[in-house]
């Protein structure tokens, strides 16, 4: 053999075997030794432990509680209950000549369009009743209501109540998954906590948090559509919670559920890490009402009630800034007023227990039936008082009082120093268009200085319209307030009856409330 052909000889040698070595490996026929690693065996961490318990108890919480959670599609039809004047598009006024045509047309297929909307519940009876925000299910046409295990139920409201933005649906079944309700009460700031719902058309998600507050209310501002006595009493998560988990289930660590997940506070109408969720306690009572009689036997005091600021306290003699200040009666039949509570009171115990703000003292009075008689004590100027008052049911729906109109003849532009003010007579157009009664007719706040005595404690177009220390008397004229604060010091302490007016609801009067602002004069 030449040298030529050995050449060739070797490099088809070398090229077989370089196929076969090839061809073998794509078969997987050749495992070269160093491919062959063993697999290492996972170490316990012994820090890790308490972890990994937790994310198995969140698991297990999950698994017991989720088939229990419902998800609710409300559809609404847009022409029930319609007028025969149909709202226009905005901008209409911008609509090129000859076109007004198509865009009633347009206007007319859209508002028959049946109106969807979703969110949660959770089932509380083998037999099916549903525990759900009333803003989730209000004004429903049909309901549907799905379950994890992709059964479909046909649902109807059994009761809502507005004002605690709760309401009890019932599907018709049997055997049905359960979750045990908890107590609100024994929840601790700090705990971890699971929301359940259907977040943004993604059902059955589940978020965890820790309760980042107990007793939320008054600092999340009025809710438009509910009353005055709405609740302050949310527990605050930061827990995700964005639109569609309303009505969702707020969950403790023992798998029970402590509130409903009913409202985010959000700049962008999505979760920025502050949920809201209504005490389940409370949830509880307006459950048991609707079923066993069709509507809210809601106890109460008769009175407006806000937290005690430190100007209240100090002008009460309190050694700390706890309680519950009394604003205006609801109305002569007020319990309180019976009672011989007064406006500017302030409530430090009720039914025996400490009533160190509003959500505290709230849960005291809905602990009771109507008719039930507890006592209450009081901080008034500086001395004790005691008394029993007998507890009336709220009436169903907010009376706001009316009353006729009457120009005043006061120069304008008066300015109260002494308060960081400037206030002036109430306009007759002003009074016409709010409906404010004779009684509360005073003068209107023109302006605020910002870090004066009434930064922050009152607002521009509040009306001034009495005072009760260091004197009891009316306020119908600007002279009458300088009358007022003109024997006062820099320092003393003055007692206001200020009546806020908001804006006019689409179905009735414009809204108002009054309470008791106490101020320090020349400033904190």
């Amino acid at each position: 053999m030449t040298n030529r052909s050995r050449i060739r000889f070797a490099a088809g040698v070398a090229a077989a075997f370089g196929a076969g070595v090839l061809f073998a490996s794509s078969l997987d026929l050749v495992r070269p030794g160093t491919a062959q690693v063993k697999p290492a065996r996972p170490r316990e961490i012994a820090e890790a432990k308490p972890l990994t318990d937790q994310s198995n108890a969140f698991v297990a919480i999950a698994e017991r509680v989720t088939p229990a959670v419902v998800s609710i599609q409300a559809v609404r039809d847009p022409r029930r209950g319609r007028s025969a004047q149909q709202p226009q598009l905005r901008g209409r006024q911008q609509v090129p000549p000859g076109l007004e045509d198509f865009f009633n047309q347009f206007d007319q297929q859209r508002q028959a369009q049946p109106q969807e909307s979703s969110g949660s519940g959770f089932i509380v009876s083998t037999d099916g009743y549903i525990l759900t925000n009333n803003h989730v299910v209000e004004g429903a046409d049909h309901i549907t209501v799905a379950l994890t295990d992709h059964r479909s139920f046909k649902g109807r409201v059994i009761g809502r109540d507005p004002t605690t933005d709760v309401a009890v649906i019932k599907i018709d079944g049997s055997d049905l998954p359960t979750v045990p309700l908890g107590d609100d009460d024994r929840v601790r700031i700090g705990e971890w906590v699971l929301a359940i719902g259907n977040p943004l058309g993604l059902n059955f998600t589940v978020t965890a948090g820790i309760v980042s507050a107990k007793g939320r209310g008054t600092e999340l501002g009025p809710t438009p559509g509910r009353s005055q006595y709405q609740i302050s009493d949310f527990i605050q998560t930061d827990a995700a919670i964005n639109p569609g988990n309303s009505g969702g289930p707020l969950v403790n660590g023992r798998g029970e559920v402590i509130g409903i997940n009913s409202m985010i506070a959000s700049q962008t109408g999505y979760y920025s890490g502050y949920g809201f969720a209504i005490p389940v306690t409370l949830a509880r009572n307006v459950m048991d009402d609707l079923i066993k009689h069709g509507r809210v036997r809601r106890a109460i005091i008769g009175v407006a009630i806000a937290d005690v600021t430190p100007a209240d306290a100090a002008v009460a003699g309190l050694k700390e800034i706890k309680g519950v200040k009394v604003g205006a009666y609801a109305d002569e039949n007020s319990p309180a007023k019976k009672a011989g509570i007064e406006e500017g009171d302030i409530i430090t115990r009720a039914d025996g227990k400490d009533a160190d703000r509003v959500s505290t003292l709230q849960r005291i009075v809905r602990s009771h039936e109507p008719g039930h008689v507890i006592d209450i004590d009081v901080m008034r100027f500086g001395s004790r008082k005691s008394f029993r008052v007998k507890l009336a049911e709220a009436p169903g729906e907010e009376q706001v009082a009316r009353g006729d109109s009457k120009a005043r003849d006061e120069d304008a532009g008066t300015a109260a120093e002494k308060l960081g003010i400037t206030v002036e007579p109430l306009p007759a157009d002003f009074v016409q268009t709010a409906g404010i009664p004779a009684e509360r007719r005073g003068v209107r706040v023109a302006s605020v200085t910002p870090g004066g005595a009434a930064w922050r404690s009152l607002f521009q177009n509040d009306i001034i319209f009495g005072a009760i220390h260091p004197s009891r008397k009316a306020i119908r004229s600007v002279a009458d307030l300088q009358a007022l604060l003109g024997g006062m010091k820099s320092g003393e302490y003055v007692s206001l009856q200020v009546l806020a007016v908001g804006q006019a609801s689409p179905n009735g009067p414009v809204q108002q409330a009054t309470r008791i602002v106490n101020l320090r004069l020349g400033g904190e």
